[in-house]
């Protein structure tokens, strides 16, 4: 059986459960993720899915039974020897805190493992609590510190240098 989310709306007292699965995310469900990012950060995805192809990394969904993405996220595993590295998770922000971000770790966790790594590290921004949250109620211990930049598109379309802080985290497996 799937693993099952369930949403409830502040407005009713109704309760949805949606089946869900992981899968390889496909060049194809671009268009569907839409809400992970801005352009910039699409194209970045594609370029991953590239990667993808030629075994460099692997890119997961998580998907509703109508397979459209509500979770994604990477696991590059030329980043740092020995470990595959999370990267780029997002869940759909009306869809957060209902167990995909879980999810999708844990089935990033089993591909790193299936490649015969026994460690998994990410990196999240100093300022980001409740991903920090999510990741250390998971098993990942914090090691360290480094600054870390990416361009971001703004709401212009103008494209900015963002820089910050993040927290190195890891867990064996």
């Amino acid at each position: 059986m799937l693993p099952c989310v369930t949403t409830q709306n502040d407005f009713t007292e109704a309760a949805v459960t949606l089946p869900v699965r992981v899968r390889d995310l496909l060049p194809a469900d671009l268009p569907a993720c839409t809400w992970s990012g801005s352009d910039t950060h699409l194209r970045h995805v594609e370029r991953a899915l590239a990667r993808a192809a030629a075994g460099e990394v692997d890119y997961l969904a998580v998907c509703t039974s109508a397979d459209l993405p509500v979770a994604i996220g990477g696991i590059d595993y030329h980043v740092s020897e020995g470990a595959g590295t999370l990267w780029q998770l997002a869940v759909l922000p009306a869809l957060q805190s209902r167990g995909l971000g879980t999810l999708l770790v844990r089935a990033a966790e089993r591909r790193i493992r299936d490649r015969g790594l026994r460690t998994a590290a990410l990196a999240v921004e100093e300022d980001n609590s409740r991903a920090r949250a999510l990741y250390e109620r998971l098993g990942y211990v914090a090691y360290g510190r480094e600054p870390d930049a990416w361009d971001e598109e703004g709401p212009d379309g103008s494209i900015r240098r963002r820089e910050t802080m993040c927290v190195l985290l890891r867990k064996s497996l």
